[in-house]
């Protein structure tokens, strides 16, 4: 049995409704703008942490809690397979920055630690795909993408980064927001 069998998902004969793109896009261009607060005060930390946080928190209330928000820009409610996605990904990415960053923390090395963020972000919009759809997967490569770059580029400074991670996710952000309509996996899965 298939890990998507067993939570609760027959791809061959149930088809996924994404519509819950605006409610991602007002998500992703709100921590876009928060990422780039925190970039532009960052100083010794590449990142303002406490910016970060408090920009987080206050976001993920706006865009993800408060019902008002998210009914008026959804068009449709998650599947219990989508919901349980959902919290899978919060997870992973949780894990994955443990892995990925934490090792950088002995050192306060913080180029890596944000990359290391940045790079389990990324890696987590692909699961997101069972909730919003195959642009998950774009934003998912570029992210991730442009956070081994930053690896493997060790002399370019982080802002760097930073500034096209944060770019990237207020340009997807507008796209899901504004251009995206409801679709469905009908079309992706053969």
């Amino acid at each position: 049995m298939s890990l998507l069998k067993k939570l609760g998902y027959n791809r061959k004969e149930e088809v996924l409704e994404f519509n819950n793109k605006r409610s991602c896009g007002l998500w992703l261009l709100l921590i876009g703008l928060v990422l780039a607060i925190s970039l532009a005060c960052g100083g010794d930390f590449y990142i303002n942490p406490f910016v970060f946080m408090a920009g987080y928190f206050i976001c993920f209330y706006i865009a993800n809690i408060n019902k008002k928000v998210r009914q008026h820009f959804s068009n449709g409610k998650f599947s219990k397979f989508q919901i349980k996605i959902v919290y899978i990904s919060i997870a992973l990415l949780f894990i994955l920055m443990f892995l990925i960053a934490g090792p950088f923390f002995a050192g306060f090395r913080w180029k890596f630690i944000w990359l290391g963020v940045l790079l389990a972000t990324g890696i987590h919009f692909f699961i997101l795909y069972y909730t919003h759809g195959k642009s998950m997967l774009l934003i998912g490569f570029l992210c991730s993408i442009n956070a081994v770059l930053g690896y493997i580029l060790k002399d370019v400074p982080f802002v760097y980064f930073g500034a096209v991670d944060a770019i990237i996710k207020i340009l997807f952000g507008l796209y899901l927001l504004f251009l995206s309509k409801p679709s469905t996996s009908k079309k992706y899965i053969k």
